[in-house]
């Protein structure tokens, strides 16, 4: 059993920037694929970055450059540090892990930005 808590989100004005933290159960954390995603109302969710076990990352077009995934595995941490920010990356944002064939998903935490 995984469990995913995030923490970080809030309100902030454009051009700002924001970190969120998501914290993993388990002792798999430091053997796992870690994505953070997002969605807002009436949309799919959206991938927004991965970073592997080794720490490749990934991230999608609209966040490259100014958003950086990141991880702590002694702290069973993920992180995404999100720069720039713009109001359409006004969403709730998800961190995200698959195990054992299993999707395990946090709670989601919203992040507003405000023009």
């Amino acid at each position: 059993q995984v469990q995913l808590v995030e923490s970080g989100g809030g309100l902030v004005q454009a051009g700002g920037s924001l970190r969120l933290s998501c914290a993993a159960s388990g002792s798999i954390f430091r053997l796992s694929v870690m994505d953070w995603f997002r969605q807002t109302p009436g949309k799919q969710r959206e991938l927004v970055a991965t970073i592997t076990s080794d720490g490749s990352t990934v991230y999608a077009l609209s966040v490259k450059g100014r958003f950086t995934i990141s991880r702590d595995n002694a702290k069973k941490t993920v992180y995404l540090q999100m720069n720039s920010l713009k109001p359409e990356d006004t969403a709730v944002y998800y961190c995200h892990t698959v195990w054992g064939g299993s999707n395990y998903w946090g709670q989601g935490i919203q992040v507003t930005v405000t023009s």
